[in-house]
This record gives structure tokens, sequence and C-alpha cells, in this order.
């Protein structure tokens, strides 16, 4: 009897995974990254770019602050961000630059992913564990600056996307990685000059 109830519930578990939509995966989706927006985030993105090759980029986000590191050629860059002013640091020439934040910025990273009105979205393959959604820019979708396809990893488990990658004009961006909890803290997030003694500090606020 045990056995056949294991069977049993499988087949319903099967089934149910079966029946739902690209849609309706995503909405789901959507529904747990805003479950988990409160929480500390942090995920690793790559971007590829013709001749240059990846620029590697780790960020951290915590309420209204964030911070992120990019490294390319041998030359990183780590910006913090609290809402209302954006330090930047250029690690070669030991600059600090501040500037008032720019409201067109402070999106988060995963939001690309929270209205997918303007793409087609398809099943273009699972296996046991994860959905790989397919999303593909058509007609009807205006903006010039949105992805012409975006590929989303999608955890059965938790509807956490396990990578998301985007492909525009040549260049794509792999987020990957994604954490969320306690595991990102005020102190990662918050800029403190007191860390970078004799940077040369440019405020253009």
């Amino acid at each position: 009897m045990k056995k056949l109830f294991c069977l049993v519930v499988a087949l319903l578990a099967a089934t149910t995974a079966f029946s739902q939509t690209p849609e309706e995966i995503m909405t789901r989706v959507d529904a747990e990254l805003t479950a988990h927006e409160n929480e500390g985030c942090s995920m690793q993105i790559d971007v590829k770019m013709p001749i240059i090759g990846t620029m590697p980029t780790k960020a951290w986000t915590l309420g209204d602050k964030s911070r992120m590191e990019v490294s390319m050629m041998g030359v990183t860059v780590i910006t913090w961000d609290d809402g209302e002013t954006t330090w930047t640091y250029t690690q070669k020439t030991n600059e600090i630059e501040i500037k008032a934040s720019d409201p067109s910025d402070n999106d988060s990273d995963l939001s690309l992913i929270s209205d997918l009105e303007g793409y087609d979205i398809s099943l273009a393959k699972q296996t046991d564990k994860e959905w790989t959604i397919r999303c593909k820019k058509n007609s009807k979708n205006k903006d010039k600056e949105a992805p012409n396809t975006i590929e989303v990893v999608v955890d059965k488990a938790t509807y956490i996307p396990v990578s998301i990658t985007t492909k525009a004009s040549g260049v794509s961006m792999t987020i990957r990685d994604i954490r969320f909890g306690n595991h990102v803290t005020e102190a990662m997030v918050t800029f403190r000059l007191s860390d970078y003694p004799g940077a040369i500090v440019k405020d253009l606020r």
C-alpha cells in the first residue's frame, strides 16, 4: 500500500507540473520573487560582450540599499546606492564619485521578468527538477531597450530562478546564484568613507 501511495503522489505531482502553462509558471515565479523582495538578495551577473569578453559582476541588495562590484580588464569598480545617493569607487584611480541617485537605475536586476508583456512565452525544455522558459520579444513590444530573448531556468520545487539569460544587440547577460535571506547584512550594502583612506573624493551632487 505504501508503494502504491508513493506512486500515486508522484503521478499527481507530475501531472500538476505538466498541466501548468509557461505563462502560469512565470506568474508563480513573479509571486515568489515578490514574496522575498524584503529579504536580502545576492546574485552573480555575467555580461558577455564582443571583443571585450565576459564582465563578471556581484550584486547585493537589502531594502533600498544595494552594492555592485564590476570587474573588467583588470579594473574593479564598486557602486553603493541607498535610493538617494550613489557612491562609485574606482580601484585603479583610487577615486570616489558621489552623485544623486538616478531613479531609473533603482530597479532590481530581477525586475526584467516581472512584466513579460510583449513577449511570446514557451517551454523550451524541462527536467525532473527544472523548467526552461523562453521569452521571445514580439512585434507588439516597442521598447527598443528590451532584450530580444529572455531565457529563465526555474527550480520546480521553489519557483525561484536558477538563472536568467538575456540577449540584445550582441550582448548577453546571465544572472545566476540567486540567493535570498539574512546572508546579506547592512554593513555589506552601506558605503563608509573610512574604509577608503586616502581616496580622492569627487562630490558631484
